[in-house]
C-alpha cells in the first residue's frame, strides 16, 4: 500500500480575498480578471488597500490537493514557506484540512511566504495579485522522496517551471514517482505560462508525463494549433489528456478512448479555482478507479460547487454530491 494516493507539488500561495467593484480595480491599476505577478511593494499596497479580507492556504495545485484530502483521500503537498505568520498558517490550515505538508517552514531566509491578494467583481471575476515570496524557489531540496515514491499520483504545477531549480524539482519528482511505480501529471496552469516554456512543457508532456490538465487556450498555445490538432498531438505523446472548455463540454481522451463530458452552466459567484477544484474531482475519480465519464462528472460538480460562492474551496460536502448524482 501507498502512503499517499495524489501528492501535489506547487507554490505555496495564501490567497487573501476581498470583494470590490470595478472602479476599486480601475483605481488601483488592476487587470481585470487575470493573474498578474507583483514585487514586494505592490504586494504590500494591494495589501492595505484591501477591505474586509479573508484568508486561505492556497495555490493552484495547492488547492487541488486539500480538495482531495477534504474527498477523504490520503493526499500530500510539497511546496515552500518560510518561518513567518503566514507560513505558519498555511501548515497549520492544510493539516487541519487533512493534508499533510511535509515541508517544514523555512527558518532565517529574506524572502517571505507568498500571497496572492485576490479581487472579486460582482460579475464573480478574479482579479489576482501574486507575490511569489518563497515559493518560486522550490527546489530538489524541498522533494523528499520517501512522499514522491510512495503515492500513487503525482499532480505538478506548470507556474513551477519559470526557475531551473523548479524544473529540477519536477524532474526529481516525477523520476521518483515514476521509481516507486506511480503516475504523474501536470497542469498546464496558464496560457502566458505555456507560451514562456513551450518547447520545455511540450517536452516534459512527451517524455515524463503519464497525464496533463489543460484548458482549451493553453493546449492551443502548446502546440500552437488549433484545439483539434492540439488535443490529438497531446493524445498521441501523453497517456491521458484533459482538456476543459470554459463551459463548453471537457474533453478527456486516454488512448483510442475519447469522452465528451456535458457541463451544466451556472452563474459564477467568485470564478476563483474552479479549475483548481475541476482537477481535484477528476483526479478522485482517476483515483478510485472510476470510468474517464464518471471522473468527468465529478471534476465538473467540484468545480460548478466552488464557483457558487466566494472563495477557492468547497463549502458544501463533495461526495454527498457525487452520491446525489449516482456517481459513487
Amino acid at each position: 500500500m501507498k502512503k499517499y494516493q495524489v501528492v501535489g507539488i506547487g507554490n505555496a500561495i495564501v490567497d487573501v480575498i476581498a470583494q470590490c467593484e470595478d472602479a476599486f480595480l480601475s483605481v488601483n491599476g488592476i487587470d481585470k480578471g487575470v493573474m498578474q505577478l507583483i514585487d514586494r511593494d505592490r504586494a504590500e499596497t494591494l495589501y492595505a488597500a484591501m477591505g474586509a479580507r479573508t484568508e486561505a492556504p492556497g495555490g493552484s495545485v495547492g488547492n487541488t490537493i486539500a480538495g482531495l484530502g477534504n474527498l477523504g483521500l490520503k493526499a500530500g503537498f510539497i511546496g515552500r514557506v518560510a518561518d513567518d505568520a503566514l507560513g505558519h498558517f498555511y501548515e497549520a490550515a492544510l493539516n487541519a484540512e487533512g493534508t499533510d505538508f511535509p515541508n517544514p517552514p523555512v527558518k532565517s531566509v529574506e524572502l517571505p511566504t507568498s500571497r496572492s491578494m485576490i479581487f472579486v467583481t460582482p460579475d464573480g471575476e478574479r482579479s489576482m495579485n501574486t507575490y511569489l515570496g518563497i515559493s518560486a524557489e522550490l527546489s530538489t531540496e524541498d522533494v523528499p522522496l520517501d512522499v514522491v515514491e510512495n503515492t500513487e499520483f503525482l499532480f505538478l504545477e506548470g507556474y513551477l517551471f519559470d526557475k531551473d531549480h523548479g524544473k529540477a524539482g519536477f524532474l526529481k519528482a516525477a523520476q521518483g514517482c515514476h521509481r516507486g511505480g506511480g503516475r504523474a501529471g501536470i497542469s498546464l496552469s496558464d496560457p502566458f505560462c505555456v507560451d514562456r516554456h513551450r518547447a520545455g512543457f511540450r517536452r516534459l508532456v512527451k517524455e515524463e508525463m503519464d497525464f496533463a490538465i489543460g484548458n482549451e487556450h493553453e493546449w492551443a498555445s502548446l502546440y500552437e494549433t488549433d484545439l483539434e490538432s492540439a488535443l490529438k498531438q497531446a493524445a498521441s505523446e501523453c497517456g491521458l489528456i484533459v482538456c476543459t472548455r470554459s463551459g463548453a463540454d471537457v474533453v478527456v481522451i486516454r488512448g483510442d478512448e475519447r469522452v465528451e463530458v456535458p457541463v451544466h452552466r451556472v452563474v459564477p459567484v467568485d470564478a476563483t479555482g474552479a479549475g483548481d477544484q475541476f482537477a481535484a474531482g477528476f483526479l478522485y475519480g482517476i483515483a478510485t478507479g472510476k470510468p474517464l465519464a464518471v471522473a468527468g462528472r465529478m471534476g465538473c460538480i467540484a468545480a460548478a460547487e466552488v464557483i457558487s460562492h466566494y472563495g477557492a474551496r468547497p463549502e458544501e460536502d463533495i461526495l454527498d454530491q457525487f452520491r446525489a448524482e449516482g456517481l459513487l
